[in-house]
């Protein structure tokens, strides 16, 4: 069996007694991000927490894990539409120095106004990110902030819920980083087995077109897809899922794409 395949069961097995540790502290819920207008307007409609951590399998010592924690929560929703705010930290882990080695602390704070048109949404969205390194030098900033328009809709069909979310954004401010403009295509596509259990599939695309004359290179294009499985629980519900992804600019520094097999799971809020 190859290296990096036994890494990978080694890890997700890991990333399974971590579940097992923390499950029984997730106080929280999950509600879709494509909320259904209320009777009557509302503050602090919705909040959603999650966690997640999956170990990946590459051939690099930079990168071993991928976990993130954060929220999303509706401020007011006022029928119309609703005023949102997101809010993510990404840890990646490698081995380079010691088992367990955080070497990338990734910051996502977004902003965002919606107008429901018909079973449609349509909001207005800032979008910040800034990457940092962790134990190792780094003077300069590595981040960049959006304006964007994003479009929301939900579909169902046969008991199959279908969420998909479209975004593209002009780049207004940026540090270090070439980017110009972002587009990103989500899709979510979800089938219950029970009240208990249920399986999805999830799919999530994205282009950076670039300012060449900075780095030399054309548009960039990365994206994800996994498959898993949910566990509904009174408190909240734990994805279980297997994938793959091509990250653009994996490392801050270096503007080189990586592609890994991931494995892991997630703790939501219900």
């Amino acid at each position: 069996m190859p290296y990096t395949t036994r890494r990978l069961i080694f890890r997700a097995a890991l990333a399974a007694l971590l579940l097992a540790a923390f499950a029984p502290h997730a106080h929280a819920q999950t509600t879709p991000a494509i909320a259904p207008a209320p009777a009557t307007p509302d503050f602090m409609s919705r909040y959603d927490f999650h966690l997640s951590a999956a170990a990946v399998s590459i051939n690099d010592p930079r990168f071993s894990w991928e976990t993130h924690f954060g929220g999303d929560l509706d401020v007011a929703d006022y029928i119309v539409g609703r005023t949102s705010v997101l809010v993510d930290y990404e840890a990646v882990l490698g081995d380079e120095f010691r088992l367990f080695d955080p070497n990338q602390g990734n910051y996502t704070l977004e902003a965002s106004s919606s107008a429901r048109v018909g079973e449609t949404e349509v909001a207005a969205v800032f979008h910040h990110v800034s990457r940092h390194l962790s134990d190792r030098p780094k003077r300069f900033a590595v981040a960049w902030n959006i304006l964007g328009l994003r479009v929301l809709r939900r579909v169902t069909v046969a008991g199959v819920t279908i969420d998909g979310v479209a975004t593209a954004g002009k780049v207004v401010q940026n540090s270090f980083v070439d980017y110009t403009w972002t587009g990103d295509l989500d899709l979510m596509i979800r089938r219950p087995l029970n009240p208990r259990f249920g399986v999805f599939a999830h799919g999530f695309g994205n282009a950076f077109l670039v300012d060449e004359t900075i780095a030399h290179r054309d548009r960039q294009l990365g994206g994800t897809v996994e498959v898993g499985l949910r566990i509904n629980g009174r408190a909240g519900a734990v994805e279980l899922f297997a994938g793959a992804e091509t990250r653009v600019d994996a490392d801050p520094i270096d503007r080189i794409a990586r592609r890994w097999a991931l494995a892991g799971f997630r703790l939501l809020s219900k």
